[in-house]
């Protein structure tokens, strides 16, 4: 009998609270080597706060309690920067790029300096051959990026920092519906070359074609879970999301 592969990433009895106010309750969450999760829900379904629990980070003060492992190491007790240089990776809404430096420069600042503790660190070469738009606008500040390009530059910044798991908090947010396609193909790609990804996304439409698996987030707590086909006929899915389309 095969034994299942301990989980890259897992949380357990995670909880949030925000002035005495519990936002976020998760028993247990986890993902696999090489897997996409999308974590799915409404506005103000607790799903940044997630993240922000995830690596220990939040524009507010909360309260975090429960259980964070990475390969199964417990890093719950670990300050965010700990976390990032062991490899756990946010690119948040406001996507982290200088719009004052070039593409180049952008992602020279971005290498990783640090002992990446074997992880992959993605080359030059490698990211203009993943976002060849980057590529062509390599000279040009990132605040003369379009929004799909600086997400795009974005991501390729944290994969210059050998990500071992790497969250998304909303990467369609603001864009066009054929860059949002463009930005989730390119993050599927990467987790079928292996990378662990965490996507967490209020377009469950758009989400949903590309994502392993998917873990519908209501107030806080996690209501449904499972493969991207099973999800897609469930009823909390399907009909406040994809239009009342249950097979």
């Amino acid at each position: 009998m095969s034994v299942a592969a301990a989980p890259v990433l897992a949380v357990e009895g995670l909880t949030a609270d925000y002035a005495g106010n519990r936002a976020l309750t998760v028993a247990r969450l986890a993902l696999s080597e090489g897997e996409l999760l999308g974590v799915v829900g409404a506005n103000g379904a607790g799903k940044s706060t997630l993240v922000g629990a995830i690596l220990g980070w939040s524009r507010g003060a909360p309260r975090y309690a429960g259980s964070v492992t990475l390969d199964g190491e417990e890093i719950a007790g670990l300050g965010t920067p700990k976390r990032v240089r062991r490899g756990l990776l946010l690119i948040p809404e406001s996507r982290l790029i200088f719009g004052t430096m070039t593409v180049a420069d952008n992602l020279a600042h971005a290498a990783s300096t640090n002992d990446a503790g074997g992880r992959r660190i993605y080359s030059l070469d490698e990211i203009y051959d993943l976002f060849p738009n980057l590529a062509k606008r390599r000279g040009h500040l990132g605040s003369q990026l379009s929004g799909g390009e600086r997400q795009m530059l974005g991501i390729a910044r944290a994969l210059r920092l050998a990500p071992r798991v790497l969250l998304l908090d909303e990467p369609s947010i603001g864009l066009a519906p054929k860059l949002v396609h463009t930005v989730l193909a390119t993050i599927r790609a990467l987790a079928d070359d292996g990378l662990t990804v965490l996507l967490i996304e209020q377009n469950v439409m758009a989400a949903i074609e590309v994502v392993d698996r998917v873990a519908l987030l209501e107030r806080g707590r996690v209501v449904a879970e499972g493969t991207a086909a099973a999800m897609r006929t469930d009823h909390r899915i399907a009909e406040a999301y994809l239009g009342g389309a249950a097979a």
